[in-house]
């Protein structure tokens, strides 16, 4: 055995230590909140539609595609290592750039901004078109689903479960926009989950049902930019709630009025600013009138709610060092008992949050209720009706995702 081999021998013996030792951990923290149950198949994840876990390994790179029937194994050799890391950090740096502006004038400022928009365009162009190559294509081909549904059929769904950091990248959105027919969003609905058992366990219940909309508004940015599309937001929530709406605006949109209010509502809705910090993700959050609702503090709480939309900044945005945790505000959310969250990925355009929260709310209000389980299919048909725009591109529908059943 050559010293390479010894190396890799005992990090496999490593890995599995570490490995026993979470499942044990796990064990325990359960009977410590009271909630101790028999092991979830990774099979009931998909007893509805594939979860595909994207495995990047320096030794191999696989899709595996978990269904009722089993898991099937798609090798993806032209997806590396190297490349995701690579790909991974070029995605970072291009979308938390920002050209400078002080000391412009208006018409240089302009043409600054205009430059960012088209080179932001062309990074995430370029990417789309590379995760569609190397991962999205082959999964989708070996699913059979090789085109878009015809006329009156029902989109099929895929969840799709990255591992690495390539759970930094929005596969959703994988493709070649300009080919009809060439990338996910044409070919099946997509939503995401941080683990297989994430998918299979039902969130917790809170102790009474919830009902009804929350929603939480801070229009003036708190030392950021002011929000001008919070009144709209507002008024497609309510309209979907009519009578059990409440609405936490501007100085009443507290830490923990917030943290109160969720816990008696069905549907919660954010229209605030929110950040993420990538080298310790649990601080990230969104920002209210007296503080942020950190990661931390909400995966304290346990809520019963069935929808929250995250209209606010990278609230789906992980952290570098251990990306495929996804340490994030719409996991914590998800954890803490929400079925649905909806989320961004970074820095959204204010109208687009909007009218994605118009389209949205709009298919999901019923005359008998609101169907939250709808979301990720709602989801779905506003980012193709964006992109559809060509006042929209791909930077601005791109952020959008789904998290939940």
């Amino acid at each position: 055995m050559t010293d390479e081999d010894r190396r890799h021998a005992r990090w496999i013996d490593r890995r599995m230590a570490l490995a026993r030792e979470w499942d044990d951990l796990v064990a325990q923290a359960e009977r410590l909140d009271g909630r101790a149950s028999a092991p979830t198949s990774p099979l009931v994840a998909a007893d509805r539609s594939p979860v595909v876990v994207v495995n990047v390994g320096r030794w191999r790179r696989d899709a595996l595609i978990v269904t009722p029937d089993g898991t099937q194994a798609v090798p993806l050799p032209d997806l590396t290592h190297a490349a995701v890391y690579q790909r991974a950090d070029a995605f970072l740096r291009v979308i938390s750039e920002r050209p400078p502006m002080t000391g412009m004038s208006y018409a240089a400022a302009i043409e600054a901004y205009q430059a960012a928009r088209q080179e932001r365009q062309r990074h995430l162009s370029d990417l789309m078109r590379w995760l569609w190559d190397t991962v999205a294509e082959p999964v989708l081909t070996a699913l059979g689903h090789t085109g878009a549904p015809r006329p009156g059929e029902a989109w099929p769904r895929v969840w799709w479960c990255p591992t690495s950091r390539l759970a930094l990248l929005p596969l959703h959105g994988a493709g070649y926009h300009t080919q009809a027919g060439d990338s996910v969003l044409d070919r099946v609905v997509s939503s995401y989950t941080p683990t297989l058992r994430a998918l299979a366990d039902q969130p917790r219940q809170a102790p009474a049902a919830p009902h009804g909309a929350l929603f939480v508004g801070v229009a003036d940015g708190v030392g950021g930019v002011p929000l001008d599309e919070v009144a709209r937001e507002r008024e497609c929530v309510r309209a979907a709630f009519p009578g059990r709406f409440t609405d936490l605006d501007g100085t009443d949109a507290t830490v923990d009025a917030v943290r109160q209010g969720l816990a008696g509502h069905a549907v919660a809705h954010f229209s605030c600013h929110g950040f993420q910090d990538l080298d310790n993700p649990a601080r990230g959050g969104l920002v209210l009138h007296d503080g942020t609702l950190s990661v931390a503090r909400i995966s304290q709480d346990r809520y019963g709610g069935e929808l929250a939309f995250l209209s606010a900044c990278r609230s789906a945005t992980g952290g570098v060092d251990l990306a495929d945790e996804v340490v994030t505000v719409a996991a914590a959310l998800r954890y803490a008992g929400f079925r649905h969250v909806l989320a961004t990925l970074w820095e959204v355009d204010q109208s687009v949050a909007a009218d994605v929260t118009e389209s949205v709310y709009a298919r999901l209000a019923r005359p008998d209720g609101f169907d939250a389980d709808g979301a990720a299919a709602a989801l779905h048909e506003a980012l193709r009706g964006l992109r559809a725009d060509p006042r929209r591109s791909l930077h601005d529908w791109l952020p959008f995702v789904h998290l939940g059943p």
